[in-house]
This record gives C-alpha cells, sequence and structure tokens, in this order.
C-alpha cells in the first residue's frame, strides 16, 4: 500500500523523472522541452512558500507519483483558488495513486485555506484526469478548444472546479 507524504528535497529526482516522462510522452501538460532538477525544485520551493501542498506517494522506499497545488493565477485576488498537478510514473498507471493522491491534496489545499481547487486538464481525450477528478467531486466548468499544439496536433483543455470548504459562502478572511 502506498503512503501518501509531504515531499522533500530528496524525492526531487524522482519527480525529475516522472514529470519527464509525461512532457516527452504524454497530452497532460503542454511543456515541450523536460525541466531540469533545479527547476523544479525551485517550482517546488514556490508552491511550498505558498504554504501550500506538494505531495508524492511513495512504495517500498521508491516515489511512484507527486501532486501539488499551485496559485490558480499569481495575482493576490487568486489566492484563495488553486490548481492541481497530478503526475504518476508510467509503471504505477492504474494502481489508483492519482486518486490517492488527489483525495490527500484536497484535503491539504483546504486546509492551507483554498476554497476553489481547478483542474487545468491537457487534451480533452484524457480520460483518466478527467475520471479521476470527477470520482472525487470535481464538475466540468469548460472546455477551451485547440489551446496547445503538441505531437502535431492541437489540444484541449477541460476545466474542472470543485468547491472546498465553505466556498464563497462566507469570507476567507
Amino acid at each position: 500500500m502506498p503512503t501518501i507524504r509531504p515531499s522533500t528535497d530528496a524525492d526531487l529526482p524522482a519527480i525529475t523523472a516522472i514529470y519527464a516522462h509525461h512532457v516527452l510522452h504524454g497530452t497532460g501538460t503542454f511543456e515541450i522541452d523536460p525541466p531540469s532538477e533545479a527547476d523544479m525544485a525551485g517550482r517546488r520551493t514556490d508552491v511550498l512558500g505558498r504554504g501550500l501542498p506538494w505531495l508524492v506517494a511513495e512504495q517500498d522506499g521508491q516515489v511512484l507519483g507527486f501532486a501539488y497545488a499551485n496559485w490558480f493565477k499569481p495575482r493576490p485576488a487568486y489566492r484563495f483558488s488553486a490548481e492541481d498537478s497530478i503526475y504518476v510514473a508510467d509503471s504505477a498507471r492504474g494502481m489508483g495513486l492519482g486518486r490517492q493522491l488527489l483525495a490527500e491534496l484536497i484535503v491539504q489545499a483546504e486546509a492551507a485555506g483554498v476554497r476553489k481547487l481547478l483542474a487545468v486538464i491537457g487534451d480533452s481525450a484524457n480520460a483518466g484526469s478527467i475520471g479521476v477528478h470527477r470520482a472525487l467531486g470535481f464538475t466540468e466548468a469548460g472546455v477551451l478548444r485547440s489551446m496547445g499544439w503538441k505531437f502535431g496536433a492541437w489540444r484541449d483543455i477541460v476545466l474542472m472546479e470543485k468547491t472546498l470548504g465553505a466556498g464563497d459562502t462566507t469570507s476567507p478572511e
């Protein structure tokens, strides 16, 4: 059974490798060139510096996936709305790790004060990600057609959302 835990600096090589695979072989991210380990460390530092979670799924000492929440947009008014990102090692697909990571990310994002969690899913054909989000209570907010060009084709973005905690029924401050 995998453990979902906060990431550490020691996890960065595995995080970088998992993400590189998705960049090079998948349409869930619209990046074209895999970022370096230093780039991923900077991204992680940025997320953690905002008080938001960056988690890993670990089994038998091996990191098999990661997930984090980051502000949807950098402007301060968006600080109660975050976007989730979830990536699972190719060798660990189909084990339910994405769902476990997202479930814990929801809990931790809400504890960090997030009121709206967004999924910006690359490629409308990404049934796995859409299904995981739907299973955990996200609803579709829309589809942006032909937003990215990757692997010789236009790719859509599917937007999904989930209200956390009191949502917009009370002031977050």
